[in-house]
């Protein structure tokens, strides 16, 4: 465990028995309104986990580089690969499953840094508006009022396809020197398997869409098909585990659980956001994510239902690409990006995240009205 880890778990643990002993019935009511978030996102990262296996974001990741010879049809196709994992699987599950891949195709050219590697980890931010289940910020926000993947598709599809572009944009202007006019021609993509991964990404696709409580139907699918790969003897429980991280998942519980808790027995931040506009709520939303992390920020904010719950989303979801205290998938990025070889500065990201976020966010608040 390491110590990010060991932190998160110490005092997700201290907030929710403090929260526990001191106010009851709010705890469990916090507990109630953040829960499938948290269990959404364990069955994404699984079904995730049986799609890497089958090769499927190698493959599309590796020929779309060798098919794409232009730099901007590239960064099109990047830009449209992370999204539809993002929307789909989570932006959690994009930056593990998809880094990887973008950090071989840098460094098939020689380089050890590159903007495919940050534009994976702006866009799962940023990218992240489009469907309940593609951030648990969302799934928090909206857990008052049993929104359904399509009806929040409907309402976010403008703000979020204008937060992509902006962000794409941005991240094409700040590495502009950097991006690369061909693809490397000796990377191999292999031949994906079409059959498990493929069939949970799908079931988990149409689940998100269609059910408006997807959590238990989607946990479902991705334990069943990590067992079955167990089954065969083509996966194990630990790497399962290891994927989940559950410490961070389960201390990120704990503090979205406290800081709810907080919010329903203090009316402060529901009394702030009630007197803001649009630009304003985002502003709250985006500053408060980097000071306690965009969940328990989500879970503080929300306690009581927002009165422009699409506004805190936008403030929620593109704030943190100002800083890696922003969200879970920071942190993922960095272990991850490390893991594969490359040298990620948190600088540098922070540096082109000063330039997309406020692109971003006066795209999507025009949106909204």
């Amino acid at each position: 465990m390491s110590p990010l880890d060991k932190a998160l778990s110490a005092a997700g643990s201290a907030a929710l028995l403090a929260a526990a002993l001191l106010r009851p019935s709010d705890a469990l009511a916090a507990a109630d309104q953040v829960w499938p978030a948290f269990v959404i996102v364990a069955g994404l990262i699984l079904i995730g986990l049986v799609a890497q296996e089958d090769g499927l974001f190698k493959w599309a990741g590796v020929t779309l580089a060798k098919r794409v010879r232009s730099r901007w049809g590239l960064l099109a196709g990047a830009t449209l690969l992370i999204t539809a994992v993002t929307a789909t699987l989570n932006l959690d599950t994009a930056v593990v499953f998809l880094t990887p891949v973008f950090v071989a195709l840098t460094r098939a050219v020689g380089k050890e840094d590159g903007p495919y590697v940050y534009l994976c980890l702006m866009l799962a931010n940023a990218g992240s508006l489009f469907l309940p289940g593609s951030n648990l910020t969302n799934l928090i926000v909206s857990g008052h009022g049993g929104i359904s993947g399509g009806r929040f598709l409907a309402q976010m599809w403008d703000a979020a396809t204008l937060a992509t572009v902006a962000t794409v944009v941005a991240v094409a202007w700040a590495w502009r020197r950097d991006l690369a006019a061909e693809a490397p021609p000796e990377l191999d993509p292999g031949r994906p398997h079409l059959g498990l991964g493929l069939a949970a990404v799908l079931a988990a696709l149409v689940v998100v869409l269609a059910f408006p409580e997807p959590a238990p139907v989607s946990l479902l699918i991705g334990v069943a098909a990590v067992g079955w790969r167990i089954a065969r003897g083509r996966e194990s429980w630990r790497r399962a585990v290891g994927a989940l991280g559950l410490p961070t998942l389960l201390g990120l519980f704990g503090l979205a659980v406290g800081v709810g808790t907080l919010g329903r027995a203090w009316a402060g931040p529901h009394n702030l956001l009630a007197g803001l506009g649009t630009y304003p709520t985002i502003a709250v939303g985006a500053a408060t994510a980097l000071v306690i992390n965009n969940l328990p920020a989500a879970a503080l904010l929300s306690a009581q239902p927002p009165p422009d719950p699409y506004a805190l989303l936008v403030g929620l979801n593109i704030g943190p690409n100002l800083f890696v205290t922003g969200s879970l998938a920071w942190f993922l990025w960095l272990r991850v990006a490390m893991i594969a070889g490359a040298r990620p500065s948190i600088a540098r990201a922070t540096r082109t995240g000063l330039i997309a976020v406020p692109l971003a966010v006066l795209a999507a608040g025009a949106a909204l009205g």
